[in-house]
């Protein structure tokens, strides 16, 4: 039986994202409807400039007053699209004091403070979901949380940042160097005018360590991801993954450990086969490959980012938790039983491609191999050129730990036949 009183929505935050979602509900107001088991109306948008002209949301809806909106007691569902930490945090804590379940795709603020808003959703029988905050469109959070409840997740691997894909995709494609592809992200509205979050990783670690959380039921902060940055990738780096077959992409990195004792998180370019389902995806798409243990692998793909890619997850989420209001009942909280240890990035074992600057003369080889074997990291191919005294010496491993090959970095450019590390690159996927 269709309910007549509609559920009222408050959306704090009108921008790319939040005029998406007030479009949505605005045109498919009737699918919603038959959709939910009631009408959803729009109660009020709480924004910085009230005077800014939005079209399709009535003027008498708009307010600068986020707190007051929130604690209305009418509104069923806060949907939280403004970002960041503060007043982010502050609001949604507030929404469920004062009866509203959440809707949000704040990456960051989860990624630090997830656990503590699962607890007061919890402690006030409210839901909070957010598949908006990673990956933008690509349902990802509820196959991982939901679809895959009765399996075990080893390990999940993703382009997770469609401004640094369609960056090193465009190196790839064409030969550009990194600041002549971030210029043309940035033309095209991929890049913000400041890229640092995307470029230094850290939209990528936030996301990562949601994602980890979910898939291995274990608290993992934003402080538990290795980041790693993708502003030092050459066009020489491209240049040396071809000649193995390989391209280089961003990937956020979340695994369980062979022993099943402990999990890590990590974000840095790395080299992956042309023959990994990775390396086709292309500009600003996203993807992310998930390994079980009875479903095998997984593929999500598609627009990671932009207003209406991201808008689609957040009415999702507000169907969702809409139903659950209707029903009287919650969905999925947090899951964090079993509590494995998040392991440094020292602990992480996989292979490396080492590009050294050796001086050409005998016994170079010799002495880089033998500094290899004296911290336990085996060779797996080498490759040297070079004239007139200089030489550049390619070095790929076998898998070795990260600590392991730190050592060998650091007792390599004591060398005195080693001019300098050129570059150091993690090859995963194989």
């Amino acid at each position: 039986m269709m309910r007549t009183r509609p559920l009222k929505v408050a959306l704090l935050g009108c921008g790319v994202v939040g005029s998406e979602v007030a479009r949505i509900m605005t045109t498919h107001a009737d699918d919603l409807t038959a959709r939910i088991g009631a009408p959803v109306e729009l109660a009020g948008v709480a924004v910085r400039r009230p005077d800014r002209v939005r079209e399709g949301i009535a003027p008498e809806l708009v307010t600068t007053d986020a707190t007051a909106l929130v604690k209305r007691g009418d509104i069923d569902v806060v949907v939280e699209v403004i970002g960041g930490i503060e007043p982010a945090r502050s609001l949604i804590t507030t929404a469920f004091e004062h009866g509203a379940s959440v809707v949000s795709a704040n990456k960051a603020l989860l990624a630090q403070d997830g656990a503590a808003l699962h607890a007061v959703a919890e402690q006030h029988g409210k839901d909070l979901y957010y598949e908006a905050a990673v990956a933008g469109a690509i349902p990802l959070i509820r196959p991982v949380r939901e679809s895959l409840a009765g399996d075990k997740i080893n390990r999940v691997m993703g382009i997770v940042n469609g401004t640094t894909n369609f960056i090193l995709d465009k190196m790839d494609s064409t030969g550009a160097g990194y600041q002549e592809a971030l210029d043309e992200a940035t033309a095209l509205g991929y890049a913000e005018a400041d890229p640092t979050a995307d470029v230094e990783g850290f939209d990528a670690a936030a996301k990562a360590a949601i994602l980890a959380g979910i898939a291995f039921h274990t608290r993992v902060r934003l402080d538990d991801v290795y980041r790693e940055g993708m502003t030092e990738v050459t066009a020489a780096d491209f240049a040396s993954a071809k000649e193995m077959g390989c391209t280089i992409k961003l990937l956020a990195i979340c695994e369980r450990a062979e022993d099943g004792a402990s999990v890590t998180a990590r974000v840095h370019p790395a080299m992956i086969p042309l023959s990994h389902p990775l390396a086709s995806v292309r500009g600003a798409y996203n993807a992310v490959f998930v390994e079980s243990d009875a479903a095998g692998q997984l593929m999500f793909y598609g627009p990671g980012a932009g207003g209406s890619p991201t808008a689609s997850a957040v009415l999702g989420d507000l169907v969702a938790v809409c139903r659950n209001r209707l029903s009287g009942t919650t969905g999925p909280g947090e899951s964090a039983y079993a509590a494995l240890t998040v392991s440094p990035m020292g602990d992480v074992v996989t292979r490396y491609h080492i590009s050294l600057d050796v001086a050409d003369k005998p016994g170079v080889l010799a002495q880089v191999a033998t500094v290899f074997a004296e911290h336990g990291v085996s060779i797996d191919t080498v490759r040297q050129s070079g004239k007139d005294g200089e030489a550049s010496l390619v070095v790929v491993t076998h898998r070795a730990s990260d600590a392991a090959l730190t050592g060998t970095v650091e007792a390599l450019r004591k060398l005195d036949t080693v001019r300098g590390v050129a570059s150091i690159m993690r090859v995963e996927g194989e």
